[in-house]
């Protein structure tokens, strides 16, 4: 049972999880704690729960991307352009009307959704490498978002799309249910209908999903799109959550961390099988190593080198290799130690 266990996709992530969590408490006693303030709760582990929902739901849908082989490097610049957007179409709005809330909602993940579609038209139509085709919306849709917003950081003042980000439901902080729900949609699609074995087929072998009547690129447009659809409504998490939208820095190498949290859950860049479950604990894993650096007063310049040794350090862990590697080479050492008690000589 142990070694089915260890051998677990969610085995070394959950593990490399519990321990930065538990590195903290050498910092703060009081870390694990949660307590009820305001009408809601409040606490760290809440606070990396809220802070972390734009990272999970754009690694939600850069799982189903990396799935088909591809690779969606203009989510960071998605997420910009959906708080600009947001954030400019309440400008002015009085608190007392939705309907401001509802027209922000509607043209950024609208806009959004389009973005992502002509990502998936680009490569599954125009035959573009994924990583060229999304490299152009990452620095066209950042230009998008600075030229919406003027190139200024936009204040909100409309307290209901402050609630997106920074509102809360039966204690909870409301970006947490957004993902629970964006996470069961995911599941439900990809697990209880034929889409998840036509997007692992397709990124296995696209040829051989062809010829078996899977329309493939169809499949890759729909992921594509569906990431868009998720860097939308995490750039209105993110934008709502700080009550402004910054054009320039807002979700700002969010696609790398998202790559990374993808990684870490298990799903191989390769194409194929993916673990959305893992990818859920893989963006923990990131946003978790992100508030511990700040925490622990880490100096600025070493933050990305301290975050790049522990993703290595995970992906190697994940690595069945390296663990065969390792195991082995311990147990070469115990093979050499028991030879020479009984007197046999290695040649």
């Amino acid at each position: 049972m142990i070694k089915s266990m260890i051998k677990s996709k969610l085995f070394w992530p959950i593990v490399v999880l519990v321990l930065i969590l538990l590195f903290n408490l050498f910092f703060d006693r009081g870390f694990f704690s949660i307590e009820v303030r305001g009408g809601h709760l409040v606490g760290s582990l809440i606070d990396i729960l809220n802070r972390g929902a734009p990272l999970m739901l754009i690694s939600i849908g850069m799982t189903l991307v990396i799935a088909t082989k591809g690779i969606d490097l203009g989510v960071g610049s998605v997420i910009a352009m959906s708080g600009a957007i947001g954030a400019m179409s309440v400008a002015g709005a009085a608190d007392d009307s939705i309907l401001p809330l509802f027209t922000a909602i509607g043209l950024s993940v609208g806009i959004c959704v389009l973005a992502g579609a002509w990502n998936g038209l680009l490569v599954s139509r125009v035959g573009v490498q994924p990583i060229v085709a999304t490299l152009i919306l990452m620095v066209a849709g950042r230009g998008i978002a600075q030229l919406i917003t003027g190139g200024q950081i936009t204040t909100v003042y409309y307290e209901p799309y402050s609630y997106i980000g920074g509102g809360y439901l039966f204690l909870l902080p409301f970006s947490i249910f957004i993902v629970a729900a964006v996470f069961a949609i995911a599941m439900f699609l990809t697990r209880k209908t034929a889409i998840g074995l036509f997007i692992e087929s397709v990124g296995s072998n696209p040829d051989a999903s062809r010829l078996s009547g899977i329309n493939s690129k169809n499949i890759i447009l729909m992921v594509y799109i569906f990431s868009g659809f998720c860097a939308a409504i995490g750039g209105l998490i993110l934008s709502s959550n700080v009550a402004s939208a910054d054009g320039n820095n807002a979700g700002l190498w969010y696609e790398l961390d998202a790559i990374l949290a993808v990684v870490i859950g298990g799903t191989s860049l390769m194409g194929g099988r993916f673990f959305l479950m893992g990818t859920l604990v893989g963006a923990l894993i990131i946003q978790s190593l992100t508030t511990t650096i700040y925490s622990v007063g880490v100096p600025t310049e070493y933050n990305l080198v301290v975050k790049a040794i522990v993703v290595l350090i995970v992906c190697l862990l994940q690595s069945p290799e390296f663990r065969k590697r390792l195991t082995g080479a311990f147990g070469s050492k115990k093979g050499v130690k028991s030879t020479k008690d009984k007197g046999v000589t290695l040649s």
